[in-house]
């Protein structure tokens, strides 16, 4: 990939007439098209996660099923752990090259940014641009640095010295090798584009949608980015910038609510873009994760796994579903001319065209109560203790089915429990959604073993080791050829 590319360019480029916006309003439509990820399917590397097992060949009628052999080899590099999964001998499917896909759009915001004083328009409508713009381009920076870096406090990780990606901030890029900066110079680039975008969009954007940013999500991205850094000092403003969010956006979805009288589960969708759970949408439609419609003979060769399924109270019957997570999630998914999907995620609305990725007011709840419970673990402060359960406790209750037996809070006393549980409890609400399961594994130190057979029908075992070398993915090998300044990742 190469960055160096000018604004004008770049302007000339987007339209086939080589018409260059003259005003606020035709700079807002190139944002809406080339700043913004809508559309644009990103990965969400569930399946190097324990959420994704394998599932062995079925022969039907004395053959494979084509699409399994297909789906298989796309996804055995990265499924085994191959420390080669996006180099050239391997196949990367376009999702993949999340490294591309994102700088592509970073472009996209510098390019707005840096053309803004030639348009016409009111200060407030370019304000409102740059706010957007700044937000993306953090929200982009922030996904980059946690895939290919570590982890900025990962064990023996110098965060002055370890590399992250390379800072591109202007549309003005000289031709040349572009290095990596480091971990802590991209990770404070990110809290300066944040906040300087929440005042800017405070005061001069309000979205009229789900599908644009707004200064209530400034604060929920920032609550994640100082999860992410993850230092003891940083869930002070883990909490704050959480409660910054809540203290507006605090309505979760009542689960219990889409149980039909006949026992069936409406599927709705918790991605809805009328649901007020919901801050922002992007994406393309459904998970990543078996986006095929195979015979029903045959599993797909990756589904969600047994170990994620096992973590939700499936409660006593069907006039109690228990934790309605499950069938909401995973045994909901019917199309309007029925066919099931079972084996993946039913977040979005069925037949919707956005996807399941984005932010919800749900993450908020796990943010801060985990910001909670890791103070309890040092401070044993029992104020930290209730307000982590009182959080916990909060998203639970719309998550489980109250229709005819009542909700029973969580009570936890012993901090490292507590903490644990929050672990548990973010796994089973933020399932294959927006790359969630891989960075929590990475950021908490854990490990992943996968059981994979092979179109051979030979079973063997894959291990990601804690805190492995390749939980800093390998950056795809077409970027390093384009950018002979980077350095590629050990592994």
């Amino acid at each position: 990939m190469t960055l160096s590319i000018s604004c004008k360019k770049f302007l000339e480029e987007y339209s086939q007439e080589e018409m260059r916006p003259g005003s606020t309003g035709d700079l807002t439509s190139l944002m809406n098209g080339d700043a913004y990820p809508n559309g644009v399917s990103i990965e969400t590397f569930d399946v190097l996660t324990d959420d994704i097992q394998n599932n062995p060949l079925v022969q039907v009628n004395g053959a494979p099923i084509p699409t399994y052999l297909a789906s298989l080899q796309a996804g055995t590099p990265m499924f085994t752990f191959n420390p080669t999964m996006f180099d050239q001998n391997n196949t990367i499917s376009t999702s993949a090259n999340v490294y591309t896909r994102l700088y592509t759009k970073i472009k996209g915001c510098n390019v707005i940014i840096d053309y803004l004083d030639n348009v016409s328009g009111t200060a407030k409508d370019k304000n409102a641009i740059l706010g957007q713009c700044l937000f993306l381009r953090a929200y982009y920076y922030l996904r980059l640095v946690t895939l290919y870096g570590q982890m900025y406090n990962g064990a023996g990780i110098n965060p002055e010295t370890a590399l992250g990606v390379p800072l591109v901030l202007s549309s003005q890029v000289k031709d040349g090798g572009l290095p990596r900066n480091s971990l802590k110079e991209v990770y404070d680039q990110v809290e300066k584009d944040l906040l300087r975008a929440e005042p800017l969009l405070r005061a001069n954007f309000t979205p009229t949608n789900v599908f644009r940013v707004s200064a209530d999500l400034c604060n929920a991205l920032l609550s994640r980015f100082y999860l992410y850094k993850g230092r003891n000092e940083d869930m002070d403003k883990t909490i704050q910038y959480a409660t910054a969010t809540l203290q507006n956006k605090f309505i979760l979805t009542s689960l219990a609510g889409f149980v039909g009288s006949n026992n069936a589960i409406s599927p709705n969708g918790i991605y809805n873009a009328a649901s007020p759970e919901v801050l922002w949408i992007y994406s393309g439609s459904y998970s990543d994760i078996n986006t095929v419609n195979f015979d029903n003979r045959s599993l797909p060769p990756f589904t969600v796994s047994a170990d994620l399924s096992n973590q939700y109270d499936k409660g006593t019957g069907t006039s109690n579903y228990g934790d309605l997570r499950y069938q909401y999630y995973f045994q909901s998914f019917t199309t309007a001319s029925g066919t099931k999907f079972p084996y993946r995620t039913a977040k979005n609305t069925v037949n919707a065209t956005y996807g399941t990725k984005g932010f919800r007011v749900a993450e908020l709840y796990l943010n801060r109560a985990e910001a909670y419970a890791r103070r309890f673990l040092v401070s044993g402060n029992t104020t930290d203790r209730t307000a982590a359960l009182a959080d916990l406790n909060t998203l639970r209750q719309s998550r489980y089915d109250t229709r005819n037996t009542g909700y029973t809070p969580v009570n936890i006393t012993d901090a490292q429990a507590l903490y644990t549980f929050c672990k548990e409890e973010r796994r089973r609400e933020l399932a294959l959604e927006d790359c969630h399961r891989f960075i929590d594994l990475k950021r908490w130190g854990m490990g992943v073993t996968h059981i994979y057979t092979g179109p051979d029908n030979v079973t063997s075992t894959f291990t990601l080791p804690p805190n492995s070398l390749l939980f800093a993915l390998p950056i795809p090998y077409d970027v390093m050829l384009a950018n002979t300044g980077l350095i590629q990742n050990p592994r």
